[in-house]
């Protein structure tokens, strides 16, 4: 793990909380960093996560649309295993922006880009990891979404299959190329402005990075599905490709904590990838069924708020140790690997007030987004109340898991001297991505059986009686 440089407030913290532990007794276990030492309270948090979140929900209510108008275009139509890869490609630039986030922002809080010259070294090695990450991953991802397609009983038609396969290798790398460049402006913007870059970074990062991934997604299938019939445009990408990511290895390579992300740090976005492909295979059996109208909308919401919520903490955590702990050694208030959910929600530690901060936004955001997609796309969605109680309580149920999980892998992930930021954050979101697919499908599964109770002749309307 990269030696990291503390600000001298931060030191100033950490010495505080020597004399903390010291006045009581040699032997005593220092008290976990609260509010008062962290110099955040969960107003504060609170105020700098809440707008952010609300942008990034706009912009995930804009992935949604898009997806409910993108499915009726030819190339998703006609390619149904387009449907399969959304989740799984938009969960791939939520994952590596997001974990590009966290890395930054972590850096930016421990003083790695205050210097100039080094901060051209950190910027250019994660922008060009991350090119290599999309490029891969994003081929992986399409092959994946093939091989589904053949389990559930699709064929395979070679030309589609090229088709696919470019299309989901060129949208992962122009987004990140765009996302990135975006990530680093607003890290080194944050930390000039003395905001926590963990509170405002993730969230953009995954909010844009579904809308502007689905748009790519779509207006590149297009493009390469309308001239599927030319023999050398699909191969000029590959080699286009082959000949660019050995290019971006070399300049990573000027960075030793990413030289290792580049060596150990692929199992954790490709199983993210598998766990997502699960999603969209759901997503894919079920737009095309009258009961799940309005899924499509749905669902980049759903996974969007999770996955946002999620990493905020997880970014959140990582930070925390670096600046408390050392790598492979828990805090002493840390200690307990596997956490039970009363600690991760209701002790006074800052972590937990953060996740109870980030719990009190479910509800409100999703009532936000939900209204905005209703107001917006009114007959396509349903609009019961029913439906927008089962569909919160999915929300909440989502989020409560993944910040307790969270809570769990970082800290198991710090016991083995692994960054939480590079190895956490992919298996969540991917997760997320597959509770919130998975419990959606459910809702709208409860809401047809309610609607079809009560109905004039359903199994619960009763029976009329003597007249």
């Amino acid at each position: 793990m990269e030696t990291r440089q503390r600000r001298p407030e931060e030191l100033g913290l950490l010495q505080a909380l020597s004399a903390r532990s010291g006045a009581d007794s040699p032997r005593a276990a220092p008290a976990p960093p609260g509010p008062e030492l962290s110099g955040e309270t969960a107003w504060c948090i609170g105020s700098q996560v809440a707008l952010p979140f609300l942008l990034a929900g706009l912009g995930l209510s804009g992935a949604g649309l898009l997806l409910h108008y993108f499915q009726h275009w030819p190339v998703f139509t006609e390619m149904k295993d387009l449907l399969t890869l959304v989740p799984p490609l938009v969960g791939l630039k939520g994952n590596l922006e997001m974990t590009l986030a966290s890395r930054l922002s972590t850096a930016a809080n421990t003083g790695q880009v205050d210097d100039p010259q080094e901060q051209y070294r950190v910027v250019s090695s994660n922008l060009a990891l991350v090119q290599v990450q999309a490029a891969v991953v994003g081929l992986l991802a399409a092959v994946a979404a093939l091989l589904l397609g053949l389990v559930s009983g699709q064929g395979l038609d070679v030309v589609e299959a090229q088709v696919l396969c470019a299309s989901s290798v060129l949208t992962a790398s122009l987004a990140a190329c765009a996302l990135g460049t975006l990530m680093v402006c607003i890290v080194v913007g944050a930390r000039k402005l003395g905001v926590n870059p963990d509170n405002i970074a993730t969230p953009i990062a995954a909010s844009l990075g579904d809308l502007i991934t689905l748009s790519l997604l779509a207006v590149v299938s297009s493009f390469f599905y309308r001239h599927r019939d030319s023999q050398y445009l699909t191969p000029l990408v590959f080699v286009g490709f082959a000949a660019l990511t050995p290019a971006c290895v070399l300049v990573a390579k000027q960075n030793p904590p990413v030289v290792r992300i580049l060596k150990f740090g692929w199992f954790p976005i490709v199983l993210a990838m598998l766990v997502s492909s699960l999603g969209g295979l759901i997503l894919n059996k079920t737009l095309s069924q009258p009961q799940f109208r309005g899924m499509a909308v749905f669902a980049p919401i759903i996974c969007g708020v999770g996955g946002n919520l999620v990493a905020i903490q997880t970014s959140r955590i990582s930070t925390h140790l670096h600046l408390w702990g050392t790598p492979g050694v828990l805090p002493l208030w840390m200690k307990k690997c596997w956490p039970n959910p009363c600690s991760t929600f209701c002790s006074s530690e800052i972590n937990a007030t953060s996740a109870r901060v980030l719990l009190v936004l479910v509800v409100p955001g999703h009532l936000a987004f939900f209204s905005i997609v209703s107001l917006l796309e009114g007959q396509s969605v349903p609009s019961e109340r029913t439906f927008v109680l089962l569909y919160l309580l999915a929300g909440l149920v989502q989020v409560t898991i993944l910040l307790h999980l969270a809570d769990v892998a970082v800290r198991l992930a710090w016991r083995r001297a692994l960054d939480p930021d590079d190895h956490c954050i992919p298996y969540l979101t991917g997760l997320g991505d597959l509770l919130g697919t998975g419990l959606l499908a459910l809702c709208f599964l409860a809401h047809g059986l309610l609607r079809t109770g009560v109905q004039p002749g359903g199994p619960l309307d009763p029976a009329p009686g003597p007249s």
